[in-house]
């Protein structure tokens, strides 16, 4: 047991490592070099940036100081350990990439590759149980509150309300909804990092003939299939009632197999955004 959490606290620590790199990359080789600032304390950052001469990443860890004092208080000195790891490597990366210049002068392109590519570092960064400091830590405040809400949407809002206060020193509305462009990109790329992409249809059958369809879903789309016992409130006669959860490019074919075994059937077909179990998400891992 020992070894494999040695084993999991060093693989984690390899991802926190790539995750800041990438991050580094698409803060410093599209957003900063364009004058976009990403929200969150990397776009605080920036500000100062343009105001101070203050290194972008540079910037990143001062600001960083007290609200990771915030999170060793909430969230104890193993989380503070990790996150002060991953905040120091951004930091670091951030610079050290600055001096590379950016690789695409074009707004729209930087707004679009720097949001997903900055997306996808801090995405493996929470994935390894850490944050990159910052708004990171607030939102995780607030994800222990509303747990209903996903990460990337709390990061969304808060991003919005950076970007828009980064108008006062930028002084460009084009500037500025591109750099909006960059945040809508990294709350959908990261929560599809995040979450995976898991949606599923959720479908309930009722029918006289749900013997002979929940076998076919079984047996053609290779869906689990349970059947829950219902009655009718008219007729008060009992009915079986199929449920099941399908992905998103079988929920068609499942909609050919009633309209073939039973036209009659009634037939409810809903999004999942969130399943556990057995071909989705890990029941007992933690969320994030």
């Amino acid at each position: 047991m020992e070894k494999k959490t040695i084993k999991r606290q060093i693989l984690d620590y390899l991802l926190i490592t790539a995750g800041t790199v990438i991050y580094g990359v698409g803060v410093s080789l599209f957003l900063d070099p364009n004058n976009l600032a990403p929200g969150g304390v990397t776009g605080i950052a920036m500000i100062i940036n343009r105001l101070s001469g203050l290194p972008t990443g540079t910037g990143i860890l001062l600001i960083n100081i007290p609200i990771l004092a915030a999170g060793l208080w909430r969230f104890g000195f193993r989380f503070l350990v990790s996150t002060l790891y991953a905040t120091f490597l951004c930091s670091v990366f951030t610079n050290f990439f600055a001096g590379f210049g950016a690789l695409t002068t074009d707004p729209v392109l930087a707004s679009l590759a720097g949001g997903a590519v900055m997306a996808i570092g801090l995405a493996l960064v929470f994935r390894a149980g850490a944050t990159t400091g910052g708004t990171d830590i607030i939102v995780k405040f607030l994800r222990q509150k509303y747990r209903h809400l996903k990460t990337g949407r709390l990061f969304f809002l808060l991003d919005v309300l950076i970007v828009a206060a980064s108008l006062l020193v930028f002084d460009d509305i084009d500037t500025i909804l591109y750099a909006l462009l960059a945040v809508v990109v990294t709350s959908i790329v990261f929560d599809a990092v995040l979450y995976g992409f898991d949606e599923a249809k959720l479908v309930y059958i009722i029918s006289d003939k749900a013997e002979s369809i929940a076998r076919r879903i079984m047996d053609e789309l290779d869906a689990g299939v349970t059947f829950l016992e219902g009655k009718g409130a008219y007729s008060s006669s009992p009915k079986q009632v199929i449920l099941c959860v399908m992905r998103n490019t079988v929920a068609p074919r499942a909609e050919e197999i009633v309209k073939q075994e039973d036209p009659l059937a009634f037939m409810i077909i809903s999004s999942a955004t969130e399943i556990y179990g057995e071909g989705y998400k890990n029941i007992f891992s933690e969320k994030l």
